[in-house]
């Protein structure tokens, strides 16, 4: 009887080895079936191939697998398992080299495809020509660049011939919105989120997703920080087609206000600006939104009206009907930032 064997695998591995603590680990059983795993505590989740979370430690467990383009987009696969799938077979199905590197239990590395060197030569080369097959691989090369351990790492040039024929094809237009705003949320999560953005105008990652993205600015901690500054140097034309979560649109609406308060001259106007931005409610975003570089020139004004509306005491309010807690609320601003505005 051949033993079921386990390999870590993918982006822990490769993580590990350019010296960063991966936060996921995946792992690859060989010489099992469904049946086995589930014998042993293992819980199935994979809809379309078998995947099984471990009873203890909850990370996925996959059984080897390879796969044949179907259909269209990354979902077109139809996949092959069965305890005759080799670990070789299933590496090769990776996306890059640098992803196609596997760890015994005993911590021996197997590398079919040279993936250790291409680490060493900070290279993304595809692990075979079945790369072509799968357009979400194209905008994941982009996040993978968001990634510190990852930024400074060039694509091979056979395999940007093999990205030319994914957007020659439209290829990209079969990935789902939800699919494509996961990527470039998780972009926007990591350090580099600049990279990402360059790499999808350098190779033409554009169509139909980014159609309008001409410059790059991730100024900014937090992801919405990060998407409103790109927004802003791109005329707010970004994103049209992606489902973009509520948090995102209300830091960009706080965003455009204090732009306009920047900008105008009328003082009633600002007024009502400010009423709307709510300090006392989005004070935490106005923090972050008063660090962008782009504002850095009304710094000082910001500070001294969050400040002055930080230290408005509105519990006077409750004693006047709701017609006028609004022109009364006018009147507390009023008091508050005169000469200021």
């Amino acid at each position: 009887i051949i033993k079921m064997e386990v390999f870590q695998v993918g982006g822990s591995v490769r993580d590990e080895l350019l010296g960063f603590e991966s936060q996921d680990r995946d792992w690859v059983v060989v010489n099992s079936s469904p049946e086995e795993m589930e014998k042993k505590g293992f819980k199935p989740i994979g809809k379309d191939f078998p995947v099984f979370l471990h009873p203890k430690t909850n990370e996925e467990y996959a059984l080897a697998r390879t796969e044949r383009k179907s259909g269209v987009g990354y979902k077109g696969f139809e996949f092959y398992f069965d305890s005759d799938v080799t670990l070789e077979e299933d590496l090769k199905r990776r996306d890059f080299t640098i992803n196609s590197i596997a760890k015994d239990q005993n911590g021996r590395l197997i590398d079919p495809y040279n993936g250790i060197e291409d680490l060493e030569k900070k290279i993304f080369r595809h692990t075979s020509p079945a790369f072509a097959e799968d357009p979400l691989r194209v905008l994941r090369f982009a996040r993978f660049k968001s990634y510190e351990q990852l930024h400074e790492f060039k694509l091979d040039k056979e395999t940007a011939v093999f990205f030319k024929k994914i957007i020659n094809a439209n290829e990209l237009q079969n990935l789902s919105p939800e699919r494509v705003w996961m990527e470039t949320k998780k972009a926007l999560q990591n350090k580099y989120s600049d990279e990402f953005f360059k790499s999808v105008i350098e190779y033409q990652i554009i169509n139909p997703w980014f159609k309008n993205l001409k410059r790059v600015s991730c100024d900014g901690e937090l992801p919405e920080l990060k998407w409103c500054d790109l927004q802003r140097v791109n005329d707010f034309k970004l994103f049209e087609l992606m489902p973009i979560p509520n948090s995102f649109m209300a830091t960009q609406k706080i965003f455009k206000q204090i732009l306009d308060l920047v900008e105008s001259k009328n003082i009633k106007y600002k007024l009502r600006l400010i009423e709307k931005i709510n300090v006392h409610r989005n004070y935490e975003i106005l923090l972050g939104i008063k660090r962008y570089k782009c504002l850095q020139e009304h710094k000082y004004y910001l500070e001294q009206i969050l400040e002055s509306v930080m230290a408005i005491n509105f519990s006077s309010l409750k004693k006047f009907h709701a017609s006028e807690v609004s022109d009364k609320k006018q009147l507390l601003y009023h008091e508050a930032l005169n000469g200021i505005l």
